[in-house]
């Protein structure tokens, strides 16, 4: 798993800080981080809490293209 560099763009364009994802998603801003860098690997249902947050798909932001 490589960096996410989908979700920080996404996160970017609607001008939220990683906290600000953080709060909105129930997490601390330290997994946000985690995730980007590709550090962690989020459950189905916080991909999905982030994902509606930045109204992006799964497709958009977490499936990897072969």
């Amino acid at each position: 798993m490589g960096k996410n560099l989908r979700m920080k763009t996404a996160r970017a364009a609607m001008d939220l800080s990683q906290k600000e994802l953080a709060e909105a998603v129930g997490v601390t801003r330290q997994t946000i981080n985690a995730i980007e860098n590709g550090d962690y690997n989020p459950t189905v249902k916080l991909c999905i809490a982030i994902c509606k947050v930045l109204e992006k798909t799964l497709d958009q932001l977490f499936w990897e293209d072969d």
